[in-house]
């Protein structure tokens, strides 16, 4: 019985790539072995299963037409980028850049890293990646008439704002609250 022994042994905190090496290995030893010494075939296969700990995805199904998510969306986008324009203006430095194409905004602040703001037209969702606090996933909020986290109920400009101005140390205040007053039509 010498694989399902070394199998035994084989912690199952392991991760299912470790586990089926070390399994291949043992087949691979076993090969080598005089005929005469050799432990009969297995007529038992064991499966690796991985167990997931992480919760599934929040899905939020919004109520938004398709129109009207891309109405609020770029409104809110096309504010954002003539807002961080202004400040980079007014900033002055010149390894700071924003750059916007094809719904993702691009906010590039030197050895501060880079902000990625994008549209997610399926998901009816505005997507931030951000070097301080990571990806977030922001939706329409109707009753706050602004992008909001589900998980932590901070609104996409709070952020932004809070963040920013730990970094440039100067007042950051960009004004997304009101999106469906800044549409244009």
């Amino acid at each position: 019985m010498f694989p399902r022994n070394l199998l035994r042994r084989i912690p199952k905190s392991t991760s299912l790539h470790w586990q089926n090496a070390a399994a291949n290995r043992i087949s691979l030893l076993i090969r080598h072995v005089p005929l005469t010494t050799r432990v009969p075939v297995a007529t038992h296969f064991y499966v690796c299963r991985r167990t997931l700990s992480t919760p599934a995805p929040m899905v939020n199904v919004s109520d938004l037409s398709i129109e009207r998510y891309h109405a609020l969306s770029d409104a809110t986008m096309t504010t954002l980028l003539e807002r961080l324009e202004d400040l980079l203006d007014t900033v002055g430095n010149d390894a700071y850049e924003v750059d916007y194409h094809s719904g993702v905004l691009t906010l590039n602040l030197g050895t501060y890293g880079t902000y990625v703001i994008n549209k997610q037209p399926p998901n009816k969702q505005i997507w931030l990646s951000s070097p301080r606090s990571g990806p977030k996933r922001y939706d329409y909020v109707p009753e706050s008439d602004g992008w909001r986290y589900a998980r932590d109920g901070i609104g996409l400009g709070e952020l932004l704002d809070e963040e920013i101005t730990d970094m440039l140390r100067t007042k950051v205040s960009l004004h997304l609250e009101g999106v469906s007053t800044q549409i244009r039509e």
